[in-house]
């Protein structure tokens, strides 16, 4: 679905998830995390690398991360597990300028709100041309490594950036981590090719592709 300059001409405060939303799924950068992770618990749990990966998911499913599973049931030090897990290459990342320039256009204050590490998510916003029109990078240590879709998460978030939710928009690729902000009255923007097939009542506006959406929505409102 696409959005008209009215329908979002409320929103002054845009929150955007960051793996594989601001940059598209085909990057597959998030498969690298994905095998360190796996490296990660096998290493420390002595763990085959197939019963470190089911392990892995596991914890996924239960815990809505794989760190969140591994600091209840093992005690991990989480500074170790994002150190390891986001010491990837960066080189399939590519500045989008559309992208960029949409973004630049949005009018109020632009953040970031992810799983990932504090360094993960500075590396990634300069390697895709955002870095300067970022007013803040909300990471899992910002919330004490609560994730989303935790709802301790957004209030951890609202506790740092004490915006009005009925005047946000956030934007993620999983429609799991929606459900708080529309709870909350934020405006809720589902990112990827999968977006269109979903029938959450908790999304209110769908995309297959970030930038396309963004230009259309500044172009109105510019």
């Amino acid at each position: 679905m696409r959005p008209t300059p009215r329908d979002l001409r409320h929103v002054h405060h845009w929150i955007f998830d960051l793996d594989n939303t601001l940059y598209p799924p085909e990057c597959e950068l998030f498969a690298l995390i994905d095998e360190r992770m796996t490296r990660f618990i096998a290493d420390r749990l002595a763990l085959t690398a197939d019963e470190a990966l089911r392990l892995q998911k596991r914890y996924y499913h239960d815990h809505g991360t794989t760190l969140a599973g591994l600091m209840a049931h093992h005690g991990m030090d989480p500074h170790d597990f994002l150190d390891f897990v986001h010491d990837i290459s960066l080189d399939r990342l590519q500045v989008d300028t559309d992208l960029v320039a949409a973004i630049a256009r949005l009018p109020g204050d632009v953040y970031i709100f992810t799983n990932g590490s504090q360094g993960h998510g500075e590396r990634v916003c300069a390697a895709l041309g955002l870095r300067d029109h970022i007013q803040g990078i909300f990471s899992i240590e910002s919330s004490a490594f609560i994730p989303k879709p935790q709802p301790e998460a957004f209030e951890s978030f609202l506790a740092t950036h004490p915006l009005n939710p009925n005047q946000a928009a956030m934007f993620e690729d999983l429609a799991k981590n929606l459900r708080p902000a529309y709870d909350l009255g934020m405006t809720t923007v589902l990112v990827g090719d999968h977006a269109l097939g979903n029938t959450d009542a908790h999304v209110q506006w769908r995309t297959p592709q970030l930038a396309p959406f963004l230009q259309h929505l500044t172009g109105g409102l510019a």
